[in-house]
């Protein structure tokens, strides 16, 4: 009988799909949940907050592979480090699969203006490193961008009467549900360390992706060009945020557009 899989974050927009994934492996999922609920179809859930460590000792009894999604705007470093530590007081020493952005590594730690712009970056470079050397088997995947986030910054955007846009920086957005896939390939396997980058097929400019939205959903908008200060700025304005060397995703930006209900109800 194999032991479960622990995956943080296992309800955001990642995480539900690699506990999709696994659970479709045949393997039964832990999720950790700021709720408890009920077991359901293999997946049991734990009421935990990996901002503080609270709670997540008890999910952690018989674990021997953790899927870290859980993370945000901020706090990455904090959760990576409390779990880390719930893991030493458990005393076990899971495989933790460890998902990263790309360009952790190449961006500068945001400070005053562009940290709420970049300083989800430096987070992710921090929560790399307290896993790498936790002492812990592990494995770190990097990826670009989700569609899915970008989705939700482009409708939040829409509904701006003129729209500030960054000028010189790129994105090269993957399918949340490709990483998934990866994610969970990873997970089955050995650990690895920090493994190739994952990206989409293609890279366009940000201003390009917003347009493509706004012209699905039949709006325009004014754009005001803005270039952002700040050494992280200047980094993804190099392309510190892209990956062509590995664009290994399949899913476009256009067909992922395509395939929301907005632009079905359009179509």
């Amino acid at each position: 009988m194999t032991s479960p899989i622990l995956v943080t974050g296992g309800t955001g927009t990642l995480g539900r799909l690699v506990v999709a994934r696994l659970r479709d492996a045949g393997r039964d999922v832990r999720v950790l949940s700021r709720h408890a609920k009920d077991v359901a179809d293999g997946i049991e859930y734990y009421a935990a907050d990996l901002a503080t460590g609270e709670g997540t000792e008890a999910a952690l009894a018989g674990v021997e592979i953790i899927v870290h999604c859980a993370g945000s705007s901020k706090g990455d470093d904090d959760k990576a480090r409390n779990l880390v530590k719930a893991i030493k007081k458990a005393g076990t020493s899971p495989h933790v699969v460890n998902i990263s952005v790309v360009g952790a590594e190449r961006t500068p730690m945001a400070s005053g203006i562009d940290r709420t712009m970049f300083g989800y970056v430096g987070a992710k470079m921090a929560a790399e490193k307290i896993i790498a050397e936790s002492g812990l088997p592990w494995t770190t995947l990097r990826a670009t961008q989700f569609h899915e986030l970008i989705l939700l910054m482009a409708q939040g955007m829409a509904k701006l009467p003129v729209l500030p846009m960054p000028t010189g920086t790129s994105a090269q957005p993957i399918a949340a549900a490709e990483v998934a896939d990866r994610l969970v390939e990873l997970a089955l396997g050995e650990p690895a360390g920090l493994v190739a980058e994952i990206g989409g097929p293609r890279i366009y400019p940000m201003a390009d992706l917003i347009r493509d939205y706004l012209q699905t959903i039949g709006k325009r908008r004014p754009v005001l060009p803005i270039r952002l200060p700040g050494k992280a700025a200047k980094a993804f304005r190099a392309g510190a945020n892209l990956t062509p060397d590995h664009a290994t995703g399949h899913e476009t930006w256009e067909t992922f557009l395509a395939n929301q209900p907005t632009a079905a109800a359009r179509s």
